[in-house]
Protein backbone atom coordinates (compact mmCIF):
# COMPACT_ATOMS: atom_id res chain seq x y z
CA UNK A 1 0.00 0.00 0.00
CA UNK A 2 1.53 2.94 -1.31
CA UNK A 3 1.70 6.42 1.12
CA UNK A 4 -0.76 9.15 0.09
CA UNK A 5 1.37 11.83 -1.73
CA UNK A 6 1.01 14.42 0.88
CA UNK A 7 2.44 12.48 3.56
CA UNK A 8 6.34 13.23 4.29
CA UNK A 9 8.46 10.35 4.21
CA UNK A 10 10.83 10.61 7.13
CA UNK A 11 14.64 8.42 7.35
CA UNK A 12 16.28 7.10 10.59
CA UNK A 13 19.98 6.77 10.27
CA UNK A 14 21.05 3.12 10.84
CA UNK A 15 22.29 3.23 13.83
CA UNK A 16 18.80 5.16 14.91
CA UNK A 17 17.19 2.17 13.63
CA UNK A 18 18.72 -0.69 15.11
CA UNK A 19 18.78 1.04 18.75
CA UNK A 20 15.22 1.68 18.25
CA UNK A 21 15.23 -2.10 17.41
CA UNK A 22 16.75 -2.55 20.58
CA UNK A 23 15.07 -0.60 22.65
CA UNK A 24 11.84 -2.70 21.95
CA UNK A 25 13.56 -5.72 22.80
CA UNK A 26 14.51 -4.92 26.04
CA UNK A 27 11.21 -3.80 26.59
CA UNK A 28 9.80 -6.98 24.86
CA UNK A 29 11.77 -9.00 27.28
CA UNK A 30 11.00 -7.52 30.39
CA UNK A 31 7.47 -7.84 30.01
CA UNK A 32 8.27 -11.07 29.07
CA UNK A 33 9.56 -11.91 32.24
CA UNK A 34 7.38 -9.91 34.65
CA UNK A 35 4.82 -11.84 32.45
CA UNK A 36 5.98 -15.51 34.24
CA UNK A 37 6.83 -13.62 37.79
CA UNK A 38 10.97 -12.96 36.98
CA UNK A 39 12.10 -9.45 38.49
CA UNK A 40 13.39 -7.99 34.87
CA UNK A 41 16.11 -6.31 36.78
CA UNK A 42 18.09 -9.42 38.21
CA UNK A 43 17.35 -11.47 34.65
CA UNK A 44 18.75 -8.89 32.60
CA UNK A 45 21.48 -8.10 34.84
CA UNK A 46 21.98 -12.18 35.26
CA UNK A 47 22.15 -12.41 31.58
CA UNK A 48 24.34 -9.12 30.53
CA UNK A 49 26.71 -10.36 33.36
CA UNK A 50 27.18 -13.75 32.29
CA UNK A 51 25.89 -14.09 28.34
CA UNK A 52 23.85 -17.20 29.91
CA UNK A 53 20.41 -16.90 28.04
CA UNK A 54 18.72 -19.13 30.40
CA UNK A 55 18.40 -16.52 33.03
CA UNK A 56 15.48 -15.11 29.59
CA UNK A 57 12.38 -16.76 29.55
CA UNK A 58 11.88 -19.07 26.48
CA UNK A 59 8.05 -17.27 27.18
CA UNK A 60 6.95 -15.14 24.20
CA UNK A 61 10.32 -15.89 22.17
CA UNK A 62 11.95 -13.64 24.72
CA UNK A 63 15.40 -15.92 24.91
CA UNK A 64 15.19 -15.79 20.88
CA UNK A 65 14.52 -12.27 20.95
CA UNK A 66 17.39 -11.03 23.67
CA UNK A 67 20.05 -13.38 22.08
CA UNK A 68 19.22 -11.60 18.39
CA UNK A 69 21.41 -8.29 20.22
CA UNK A 70 24.49 -8.27 20.58
CA UNK A 71 24.91 -7.86 24.33
CA UNK A 72 27.27 -4.86 23.98
CA UNK A 73 24.66 -3.18 21.87
CA UNK A 74 22.44 -4.44 25.02
CA UNK A 75 24.46 -2.37 27.04
CA UNK A 76 24.94 0.39 25.17
CA UNK A 77 21.40 1.18 24.90
CA UNK A 78 20.72 0.45 28.60
CA UNK A 79 23.64 3.00 29.58
CA UNK A 80 22.51 5.60 27.06
CA UNK A 81 18.98 5.96 28.30
CA UNK A 82 20.07 6.18 31.63
CA UNK A 83 22.49 8.81 30.89
CA UNK A 84 19.38 10.75 28.78
CA UNK A 85 17.28 10.17 31.95
CA UNK A 86 19.70 11.60 34.59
Amino acid sequence: MEKPIDMTQTFLEAGQVRANHTSNIIRSVSSSLEGKNYNPLNQLVGYLMSGDPTYITSYNDARKQITSVDRDELMEEIVKFYLSHN
